[in-house]
């Protein structure tokens, strides 16, 4: 009865009350993102050690690689199945998150074996100094053992979303970041293990999550399957995943590696504009993270309308989303903006760099209200299972346009111009964004579309 009022509500609920329902329980869930990667760096700077801040700044973009991974198969995999229930093929959404499953625990197991053999290396690529390799390498070397978990809890944490049920979603994120919270302070400074008791947390948090999921698919109450029995990638299931989730996760993967980039260059300009940069991230996150909700909190209701063929309640919906993010992005930018000192303030010891970091995090943050509806596009071009669009603006925003902008900053502005590539990144992603947004919904025409592989063509709406 629960997936049947779930799926009624994609199909004939007001829209705003169906983007709403599904959108703020995905906040809650990034907010939770939000909070679980504040305190990590909050308790770890009440040790009053700065270069634990900087090294947990270093360590974080190699860690979110498995955020990324799990990426693929979450949204690729929300996608599909959203498209593909919205189209009635509810055996056919099974085998894709049963595939999603088992592709999590096969990646990430071979992910977290390559991070053990080159950790060393790896350390250095980071830009890692004297007094910031050990810490990098201890909290790399721990939170690689829970790899399997960190892909399956953000894989699902999206797939549950495809089938109405945005609170479970929500609930297994919460639960394994606020245990993760509430063990910082105690592994951290309670237990004396300093920036080690940070990634233990970090990896129990993680597993907490994804058994959490698995006990739901478990206990019956789904409609999608996990099973090995419902595996297959035939059908279209491995393609169909990969072309919208590679694009998708392009965009994390990317983004780890552009603030390594970013961190290696800034530093050459010593470790406390490393922790600098990185805390100004961290504010970042606080919009960008609400807005990542919202974009991934309506795809599944815009892939259902796409894949019924629902036209017009398919731009109500997006409509609706975009002014929903662009109010409550421009809303959060307002505010940390202002309380940038205070907020850095929380993470930082030095002077040098807590004034770095203020400067910095104001500078991110000019962009900020913008991400609301760049994160909704982007979903939306996902939901259509418009791969290339989507591939590209995903590849553009931290690949493309930022890495080329962040060198040629640093050489024209210096230590500044590092933080300026930034706001220039998002605006041109944004432009790029609308521009694909409003090709495909003219090529969409009057949703005559071809079907996706493997599932037989909709009835009309």
């Amino acid at each position: 009865m629960a997936q049947n009022k779930a799926s009624q509500m994609f199909a004939e609920g007001p829209v705003s009350s169906a983007v709403l329902k599904n959108c703020l329980p995905s906040i809650a869930a990034m907010v939770m993102v939000l909070v679980y990667n504040l305190a990590d760096t909050l308790f770890i700077g009440q040790t009053h050690n700065d270069y634990m801040v900087a090294a947990v700044s270093l360590a974080t973009p190699v860690y979110l690689i498995f955020m990324a991974l799990g990426t693929i198969f979450g949204m690729g995999g929300t996608s599909l199945i959203s498209r593909s229930l919205g189209a009635g093929k509810t055996e056919y959404a099974k085998k894709i998150s049963a595939f999603c499953m088992w592709s999590c625990v096969a990646v990430g197991a071979l992910c977290s074996v390559f991070m053990w053999l080159f950790m060393d290396k790896m350390v250095i690529w980071l830009g890692a100094s004297s007094e910031t390799a050990g810490y990098t390498k201890t909290y790399l070397n721990i939170v690689t053992i829970g790899g399997i978990f960190s892909l399956i809890s953000t894989c699902y944490s999206n797939i549950i979303r495809a089938e109405g049920r945005s609170n479970t979603a929500m609930a297994g994120t919460i639960i394994g970041n606020l245990l993760n919270v509430i063990l910082d302070p105690i592994m951290i400074s309670g237990l004396g293990w300093g920036i080690a008791g940070a990634a233990i947390a970090t990896v129990i948090g993680n597993a907490v999550s994804a058994l959490f999921y698995i006990g739901y698919f478990m206990s019956g109450k789904s409609n999608l399957a996990i099973g090995l029995k419902s595996f297959s990638v035939n059908d279209g299931i491995l393609g169909g995943v990969l072309s919208v989730g590679i694009p998708a996760a392009l965009g994390s993967l990317l983004m780890s590696v552009s603030s390594i980039i970013t961190n290696a260059l800034m530093a050459q300009y010593g470790d406390m504009a490393v922790a600098a940069y990185g805390v100004a991230s961290k504010v970042l996150m606080i919009t960008s993270l609400a807005a990542i909700g919202i974009g991934q909190g309506v795809q599944p209701l815009l892939g259902y309308c796409y894949g019924a063929r629902n036209r017009k309640r398919f731009m109500s919906a997006l409509r609706f989303s975009s002014i929903f993010g662009i109010a409550l992005c421009a809303a959060m930018t307002i505010v940390c903006y202002i309380l940038a000192p205070q907020i850095v303030s929380l993470f930082l010891t030095d002077k040098g760099a807590l004034s770095s970091g203020v400067l910095f995090a104001r500078v991110m943050m000019s962009t900020g209200w913008l991400f609301g509806v760049f994160y909704v596009l982007i979903n939306a071009l996902q939901a259509m299972g418009a791969a290339m669009p989507s591939l590209i603006v995903s590849i553009s925003r931290q690949g493309l346009i930022y890495i080329p902008v962040v060198f040629l900053m640093k050489v024209l502005v210096g230590m500044n111009g590092l933080v300026w590539a930034q706001p220039v990144a998002d605006v041109s992603s944004l432009i790029l964004v609308v521009f694909y947004m409003a090709r495909e919904l003219k090529k969409s025409g009057s949703w005559e579309l071809q079907p996706e592989s493997g599932t037989s063509a909709p009835a009309q709406a």
